[in-house]
C-alpha cells in the first residue's frame, strides 16, 4: 500500500520507468506481451541525443518540434554527462542533439552551452545561463521548455492526462486555427500561471474531438469553445470572445475550484449574484456528463486496486 500510494499506482499490472532513480512521467501503457515489452526496452535503451556531424544540419530540423542543442568541448565531460541524464528522461519531449569539439567551436564563445529552439521558424533561441553541472537546475530548465504550459489533448495520450486526476481546462479549436490557441496560451500564461498544478491546460482538435463537443451541444462551426470537466460534469466558458478580458479565465476556473460552477447548474445564479428586488429561483438543471473520464483506464484492462483486493 505505501509503495502504490508513493508512485501512484491504483491498477495493475502497471510498469513504470525509473532513469537515475527518477521516475519516468510515462508509464508503459502498450501490449503486455513479451515482444512488446522487449522493444520498448530496447527503444529506450536506445541513445537519446542525435550528435551533429556539421552545424549546417540544424538549418533543417524540424521546427514543429522543441529542440535543446548542448555545444560540448568534449564528450567526456561532466558537463555532457548531466546533458545526457536529462535527455534520457526528458526525450519524449523534446529531440536532443549535441556537437563536440571543432564541430562545436563557433558555439562555445563562454565555454560549453545549451540552447533551446522552440516550436516555429522565427522564434528565438533560448541560451541556459546556469551551471551545466548542477542537474536540477538544467533538469527544471529543459523541464519548463520541453513540456509546455498548455498541451494537446489526444486519444493516445488521453488516458495519461486524466490519470493525473486533475480537471481538465480545455480550448477546442480547428486543427488550423493557430491564432485562438496562441490566444488561448497567452491568457492562460497570463492569468492562470498560479492555478499550475490544480487544473490541467489543455488544447483539442474540434474535428477528433466532436464527441465531447456535444455533450456541451456544440459542433466544430462553434469552435473555438474553452470548456472544464471536472470529470463530473462539463462546463463551457460563455464567450470566447471575453478570453482576453482581464480575470475573466481564471474566475472561470476560481468558480470550478469553490465549487459556484456546480451550484449554479444545479440552483441557479447565487445569491450574491442577483440584482437586488430580483427573486431568487431555483433552477434545477443538469450540467453534461464529463466525456474525458471516458478515457482513463478501463476496468476491462486493468484491476482496480482501490475496488478489488486480490493479488
Amino acid at each position: 500500500a505505501d509503495i502504490a500510494q508513493r508512485y501512484r499506482i491504483s491498477k495493475y499490472p502497471t510498469l513504470k520507468l525509473f532513469r537515475n532513480g527518477m521516475m519516468m512521467k510515462r508509464e508503459y501503457r502498450g501490449q503486455r506481451s513479451v515482444t512488446a515489452i522487449a522493444d520498448y526496452i530496447r527503444q529506450q535503451k536506445s541513445n537519446p541525443i542525435r550528435e551533429v556531424q556539421d552545424l549546417e544540419e540544424l538549418s533543417s530540423l524540424d521546427r514543429s518540434r522543441r529542440n535543446i542543442i548542448g555545444y560540448f568541448e568534449q564528450k567526456d565531460s561532466d558537463n555532457y554527462r548531466t546533458f545526457e541524464r536529462v535527455a534520457n528522461i526528458l526525450h519524449d519531449d523534446c529531440v536532443f542533439l549535441s556537437a563536440f569539439g571543432a564541430i562545436s567551436k563557433a558555439e562555445r564563445f563562454s565555454g560549453d552551452n545549451v540552447i533551446y529552439k522552440p516550436p516555429g521558424e522565427n522564434a528565438p533561441d533560448m541560451v541556459y545561463l546556469g551551471s551545466l553541472t548542477n542537474f536540477d537546475l538544467i533538469y527544471a530548465w529543459t523541464q519548463d521548455k520541453c513540456v509546455p504550459l498548455v498541451r494537446e489533448i489526444t486519444f493516445e495520450n488521453g488516458e495519461e492526462l486524466t490519470e493525473e486526476g486533475l480537471p481538465f481546462l480545455i480550448l477546442f479549436h480547428m486543427k488550423d486555427d493557430l491564432e485562438s490557441l496562441e490566444k488561448f496560451q497567452q491568457e492562460v500564461a497570463r492569468q492562470l500561471i498560479g492555478e499550475k498544478g490544480t487544473i490541467n491546460f489543455l488544447h483539442a482538435d474540434c474535428d477528433k474531438f466532436r464527441h465531447p463537443l456535444l455533450h456541451i451541444q456544440k459542433t466544430p462551426a462553434d469552435c473555438p469553445v474553452i470548456a472544464i470537466d471536472s470529470f463530473r460534469h462539463m462546463y463551457v466558458f460563455p464567450d470566447f470572445s471575453d478570453l482576453s478580458v482581464p480575470g475573466k479565465l481564471k474566475q472561470f476556473v476560481l468558480d470550478l475550484h469553490s465549487g459556484k460552477l456546480h451550484r449554479e447548474f444545479h440552483h441557479g445564479p447565487d445569491p450574491t449574484d442577483v440584482a437586488p428586488g430580483q427573486p431568487i429561483q431555483d433552477l434545477a438543471s443538469s450540467p453534461p456528463e464529463s466525456s474525458f473520464q471516458k478515457l482513463a483506464p478501463s476496468e476491462h484492462r486493468y484491476t482496480l486496486l482501490r475496488e478489488k483486493d486480490e493479488l
